[in-house]
This record gives C-alpha cells, structure tokens and sequence, in this order.
C-alpha cells in the first residue's frame, strides 16, 4: 500500500473545496435548528494514542464551524462519533460496548447520527461486522479521509442515509480543517503520518499506511501560528518521529526540525513522541540536550528484554543498541525522564524472557511504563506465531512486570523531592482550593492554587512525591 499524496496545488484546491461544504453545512444546521427550536449538538469521543486525540481535535473544530455545538454528554448530542483505536482488542471490545449503549438511546432519538472513524474502520473485517451486527450506525470512513469529512457530515445529515468511506491510502493531508483545542494553551502538532516499520504485532502500518511527512516550513507556520492564539507548549507528534523526513528528495532529520521549532518566538515548551530505538540518533541526543525548551522527557519503547524476542517483534535494534541509547540520554540529560512501552506475552514468551525484561526495567529506571498484555490483531506476522502464551501465564506475568514497575518507579519519581521546577497548570483538581499541572518531565504535580493558572507556568517546590505523582506548592 504505497501512498498517493497529492500535489500541493492539489492539495490547496481540496482544502478549499472541503471548506465550502462547511459553509453549506452551516446553512443546513441553521435551517434545522429553527425547525427544531434548539441548537443542535455533536459529540467525539476519542480511542487511543494522541495522533487521534489530535485527529478529534480536528472534527470537533470542523462541527463546530458547521455550527454544532460540542457537548460532553453522548446521550444529548443529535451527531455522535466514535473515533476508533484498534491496537489491542480490549480497544474494539470497549467501543463494541459503547455501541450498544447508542443504539438504546437512538431507539428513543431517532433523528441521532452515529459515526465511527479511526483505525478500527481501517480493518475490512470489522467494518463488515459494523454493517451487518450494527446497522443504526450512519457513518463510517477511515483514518485515510479525514480531510474529506466535511463533505461526508453533509450527505450524511442532509441524505439520512448510511454512508461508507474508507481510503487504502491518504491522497489529501487534513492540516488546513479547523480545529478545536482541548486545552488553549498546548496543542499537538502532526509532523508526519503512518510508520514503515512494520513490529510483527502491531497492526498500525496496516491502517495509518506509510510514512508521510510533512514539509518543515508548513510546520513551523503552523507553530507560530498556535504561539500567536496563547500556545505555550507544543508537543510534535508521529509514528515514529525518529525517521521524519527520510521520504524527502533530501533527506531533512528531525534534530534539525526540533532545532527549527524551538526558535520560535515566545514558544516555552516542547515535546514529542513517539520514538523508534533504532532511529535515535546522537544528532537528536544534541539537540535535546543543547535546548531548554525542550522537555526532559523522552518515550523510548522497548517492547521486551529478550533480544529473540526483538528479533521475532522486527525491532531491528538489540538490548545492547538500547542500553548504549540510555547511557548517552543519561550522559546527555542526566536528569532526564525516560517512559517505554511493554509487551507480555508475546508468542513464544520463555520465563527466561521475561526475567531479561524484568532486570531491564530495573537497570534503566523508568519514571512510567505503558505495559499490555500481548493481544493478536489479525493480519499481523505475529497472530499466527506458533507457541501462544496461555492467557494465565500472561496475566501471572504481566502482575509481576506491574510491581517491579511500580517499585522501580516510585524511587527513580522521587528523585526531584524538594526541588523547585516550572510547572504548566492545566486543570482545575477535583479537590476543591487545588491545580494540576506538569514539569518538564511529564511528572504530574498537584498544588494549591485556582483557576487564574491554568495555562500558566508557575515555578513550584516539589514538597512530597507520592509515587507517580508530587504534592507542591508554589515557590515564591
């Protein structure tokens, strides 16, 4: 599945085309509203990793230039979408579920739309499912027509009639759709799509197609542009951010874009994620390191700490490529906060591989790990390995990666006890008279304060860690 981007003109045209149809759609809701007497209402509703929070944040920004109004409450809205993760199954099960609830609410409003979008509708066999078990749902299309959704809500509420749309690959990027930030002060920034990396397990490449990056300077515009409306911090994401700009007639690396973005006049903070092992170069290490806008905090996937187990995931990296990584981070940053992701259970699972992933969590201090049990997506090399982990022994497992985590985290979080760092306030806590915000390391801080903060960076003492979290207050 080789991509089909357009040419920029192409692109441009498009844009423009999709923006007439919210005009249209516009109209059209206006025209309901006063027959109906009221506004109407959307809700989305978000599955999985930030490129799809990023991806909502786009069609919630194009509802509401359609003139709907966002709600939080599902069972309220008249347009309900679902925007789907299919990495693990537990994934589909929960949105399966969540289904089932719409379809009882639809059954008393029967004006309601239902949509889903997202990885799940990547997948021909799903999508099957959803046509013949589900058919109340109005709206399906895939990760790769996202730039077309305004013309699709149209038909869709204009015709009543279902409608499916789903690419094999991305002719049109959707960076030019409006978008409405979750928080006005930090935003996501998409620097490429899809992955060409192709892990046995992971059925991402599948149904996000491969590599696209984009073009530098529509990047930083889009940058300088989320500075001027109030953004502090940026966070730059991607598959694998690590091989940005390897599909360019000239190669441009990610260290240098990193460099470029942090340039950016009156920008405080930048993240990014997530990053490949075997694409961390010394070139991005310095980066890094050489910038205070950048966040001390890298996510670094290991997966296992068995490298039969990386050979059979298709990791194309081995424990002692990964350790010499964490020693130039630590060398680089010293105190900097590393995160992973973990994998038990994965076909072929000896006790011995999980002990090597036990010891490699206690060599390199985590401050966090995701950790999943091993869950077979179907059309990955790994779905039909032979030697499938029993279930029990996975989950056995997967108990004993949790505590070693957890011991091996609650030290290495404690290490900034009583020290006083910047934190950006984000959110009012649900304990009355408290803020919560974060550090350069991801860390999670909660401190007394109110709602003036939010957006905020406000220097902080960091008085108590209580595990993966700090109680503090502000240093004055």
């Amino acid at each position: 599945m080789q991509t089909s981007l357009k040419s920029i003109e192409e692109q441009r045209a498009e844009a423009l085309r999709q923006t007439e149809f919210i005009a249209e759609t516009r109209s059209y809701v206006l025209e309901l509203e006063q027959t109906l007497g009221r506004p109407l209402k959307s809700n989305v509703t978000t599955f999985g990793c930030q490129m799809n929070a990023r991806d909502s944040e786009k069609i919630r920004g194009i509802f509401a230039a359609a003139g709907f109004q966002n709600t939080d409450n599902e069972d309220e809205a008249d347009f309900v979408i679902y925007n789907t993760c299919t990495v693990r199954e537990n994934a589909d099960q929960h949105v399966y579920g969540r289904l089932g609830h719409l379809n009882s609410v639809k059954k008393k409003k029967k004006d309601m739309v239902i949509g889903l979008c997202g990885c799940m509708m990547q997948e021909k066999h799903i999508v099957e499912k959803i046509k013949k078990s589900y058919s109340f749902v109005d709206l399906i299309f895939g990760t790769h027509n996202l730039y077309e959704f305004p013309e699709l809500l149209l038909k869709t509420i204009r015709e009543k009639k279902r409608i499916i749309e789903i690419l094999d690959s991305t002719p049109y990027l959707p960076e030019s759709l409006p978008v409405s930030r979750k928080y006005p002060f930090k935003s996501g920034v998409n620097i490429m799509y899809g992955c060409n990396n192709f892990c046995t397990y992971c059925i991402v490449p599948y149904v996000r197609g491969r590599e696209i990056s984009r073009r530098p300077e529509e990047i930083l515009q889009e940058v300088r542009n989320l500075v001027s409306d109030g953004v502090v911090e940026i966070m730059l994401l991607g598959q694998n951010v690590n091989s940005y700009g390897k599909t360019f007639e000239e190669p441009y690396s990610f260290a240098k874009l990193l460099r470029e973005v942090c340039k950016v006049p009156g920008l405080r903070r930048v993240r990014f994620m997530t990053s490949h092992p075997k694409d961390l170069s010394d070139e991005l290490i310095e980066a890094m390191a050489e910038n205070p806008l950048v966040c001390r905090h890298l996510h670094l996937p290991v997966q296992a700490g068995s490298d039969r187990l990386l050979k059979k995931m298709n990791r194309h990296y081995d424990l002692a490529h990964y350790m010499e990584l964490v020693k130039k981070l630590r060398e680089a940053m010293p105190d900097i906060s590393l995160t992973t992701d973990i994998i038990v259970g994965f076909p072929g699972e000896t006790e011995e591989d999980f002990e090597g992933t036990l010891r490699l969590v206690r060599e390199v201090g985590y401050d966090s790990a995701f950790t999943f049990i091993y869950s077979k997506r179907t059309g990955t090399p790994a779905a039909s390995m032979p030697d499938q982990v029993p279930d029990e022994v996975a989950h056995a497992r997967f108990d004993r990666l949790l505590a070693t985590i957890k011991e091996t985290a609650e030290e290495q979080c404690a290490r900034f006890e009583g020290q006083v760092h910047d934190v950006l306030v984000e959110e009012l806590n649900k304990e009355p008279g408290l803020v919560t915000g974060r550090i350069g390391h991801n860390l999670v801080v909660h401190l007394p304060g109110d709602a003036s903060m939010i957006g905020k960076i406000v220097p902080v003492r960091l008085r108590e860690c209580r595990g993966f979290y700090y109680l503090g207050e502000v240093a004055f």
